[in-house]
């Protein structure tokens, strides 16, 4: 099943055209990772899907309607996204920050509700960060703070979630906690998860559906079988890479590889 599709979507800065005519369909349900060297699009094409940006031509469709002519506090009860590198205000306690996610179902002066805190205790528990509730987001670690903007971004109740990079600036430790944290919205709250990573093995092990990008275009799309090979991987990265199997996943890694010289 597909909620949400591209038809023919490209965007731009000035007169640079960063995707072109994208047509791509997102699984219902299932977890997809955007794959690509820096720089091809992949951060834009989160960026645009979510409504942050505005596309030059084609459309977004999310359940039928363009999101374009969409309502913002309606969209943001069916799409949440968390950036590459969130920014809290100064002294602002866990609690605090996740509350905002409940900002599209407020009314008047937004007073939370009872319904809201118990939205907010229920998203801090799933995320494991309850015992953080009073504490300053400054004060937290990496890990923490991620695990807290994800909490946020559940208290919005969405069934959809954008994330750009979240395991950016994570040890290896704080990456697989965050990963199988998404993983497990997915597999038990049916969250349709959509993200962008640099790893190929993270993105093969925990990816259901895999989109790989070069200079704003798709090279391939499919699951880690069809992606995760070595002429695709020669095509958008430019190396030579060998693949393998994962011990304990049994899906295919990237075990080693070379750059590929003279080849542009």
């Amino acid at each position: 099943m597909v909620r949400l599709h591209t038809d023919d979507l490209s965007v731009g800065y000035g007169e640079k055209l960063i995707l072109q005519n994208l047509n791509i369909e997102i699984p219902d349900k299932k977890i997809t990772t955007i794959i690509g060297s820096n720089g091809c699009g992949k951060s834009t094409l989160l960026k645009t899907m979510a409504r942050i940006i505005s596309q030059q031509s084609g459309s977004i469709i999310l359940d039928g309607e363009n999101i374009a002519k969409q309502k913002t506090k309606e969209l943001a009860k069916k799409i949440a996204i968390l950036p590459q590198t969130p920014e809290s205000i100064s002294g602002l306690t866990v609690g605090e920050l996740v509350s905002y996610g409940r900002f599209p179902y407020q009314k008047g002066i937004g007073k939370l509700t009872k319904k809201d805190y118990e939205v907010i205790d229920w998203a801090l528990n799933v995320t494991g960060t309850s015992d953080y509730k009073y504490r300053p987001v400054d004060a937290l670690s990496g890990g923490q703070r991620q695990r807290v903007w994800i909490a946020m971004a559940l208290a919005q109740e969405t069934e959809i979630i954008f994330l750009d990079e979240p395991t950016t600036y994570l040890d290896m430790a704080h990456q697989l906690e965050v990963l199988t944290l998404l993983e497990k919205l997915n597999k038990e709250q049916h969250r349709t998860i959509i993200m962008v990573l640099h790893d190929l093995n993270q993105a093969a092990r925990f990816a259901d559906y895999l989109i790989a990008l070069k200079e704003g275009k798709i090279i391939k799309a499919g699951d880690c079988e069809e992606v995760i090979k070595p002429e695709v991987l020669k095509t958008v990265f430019n190396i030579d890479a060998y693949i393998g199997r994962d011990p304990r996943t049994k899906k295919p890694m990237c075990v080693t590889y070379d750059i590929i010289k003279g080849v542009e």
